[in-house]
């Protein structure tokens, strides 16, 4: 049961995710932003009351901020494959 709402819970922020890319890419904002991605992770540090050391959540959360990242940069090369050239 854990398990299942971690995993709705991953996809609901992939979602969101998604979302962001698409938002970067329409205000022509890189994908990767070093600093965003470093405040994410003092936030999970500082909500963290263990058992789970910070060592472990910030594995944890540069995982899912690498796998988000992914999505992202997928998204973005699906919508260049779909937009029309000058050709057509």
């Amino acid at each position: 049961m854990l398990d299942e709402h971690l995993v709705r819970l991953l996809n609901a922020r992939a979602a969101c995710a998604l979302e962001v890319g698409r938002l970067k890419r329409e205000l022509n904002v890189p994908i990767y932003q070093p600093d965003r991605e470093a405040e994410v992770l003092k936030n999970v540090q500082d909500w963290n009351t263990g058992p789970l050391d910070q060592a472990a959540i910030k594995r944890l959360f540069e995982r899912i901020i690498d796998e988000a990242r992914h999505l992202e940069r997928i998204a973005d090369e699906v919508e260049l494959k779909q937009r029309p050239t000058s050709d057509e």
